[in-house]
């Protein structure tokens, strides 16, 4: 999960502050329960230096208000685009920290995380050995990274599935469309990642494993996975 935002130097809203800042007209870059971004804490010089005005999401085309940030890439932690409710949802679907890693260094990622407590962006992979490509919406993510008709069966492929199967997929870092065998090999990894033998019985990665299990388990049993 995402580090909270230290709100205890966020300065006091006034009445007269436009909706959306704090004193002064600056970004109040806390997100919503329902929808935040993917990072968050506190705002680098990028997100000061932002129009303090709420300018217009950086999705093409739209011009609702830019709210919520997002990292540009894994190389690009502390740099952020800023999207609508909407738009960021749609990025962090289809963010992929994990791209063209291979399996080794997905593990090695990932034990970093458990021992060090890196920020924790969500998980995403090539969906097993099918190797297929990247699914990113907004085209954000590098160049020939996807293509529209591929994005369309993504985005029909996930409302085809149930809320929990959704969330099942999410835990395990994956994407529609996927087949069983892919959601096994995923769980394969997670597993012996996360394993307690592996990780000195740390609580961290026992309580992940059980995210994991229950997430394997649901996807195992759905009837719309082949």
């Amino acid at each position: 999960m995402s580090k909270q935002h230290d709100i205890s130097d966020t300065p006091t809203k006034k009445p007269d502050d436009p909706p959306g800042t704090t004193k002064g007209g600056r970004r109040n870059n806390l997100g919503p329960a329902e929808g935040p971004a993917l990072a968050s804490g506190k705002g680098t010089k990028q997100d000061q230096d932002r129009d303090a005005a709420l300018a217009a999401c950086d999705h093409p085309n739209c011009q609702a208000v830019g709210e919520f940030r997002a990292p540009r890439s894994r190389s690009e932690l502390t740099q952020f685009f800023w999207f609508c409710l909407e738009h960021v949802r749609e990025y962090n679907a289809a963010w992929n920290y994990y791209a063209d890693m291979d399996d080794a260094a997905v593990e090695a990622e990932i034990r970093k995380d458990i021992v060090w407590q890196r920020p924790t962006w969500p998980l995403g992979t090539r969906p097993g050995a099918s190797g297929a490509p990247l699914h990113d919406p907004l085209s954000l993510l590098g160049e020939g990274a996807t293509d529209a008709r591929a994005d369309r069966e993504v985005k029909v492929e996930m409302q085809n599935l149930s809320s929990e199967e959704r969330e099942a997929l999410s835990v395990l870092g994956l994407v529609a469309p996927i087949t069983k065998a892919d959601v096994k090999h995923r769980y394969k990894l997670l597993a012996k990642t996360l394993h307690p033998d592996a990780n000195g019985g740390d609580r961290k990665a026992e309580d992940r494993l059980k995210s994991v299990n229950h997430a394997y388990t649901t996807l195992k049993d759905s009837e719309r996975l082949t």
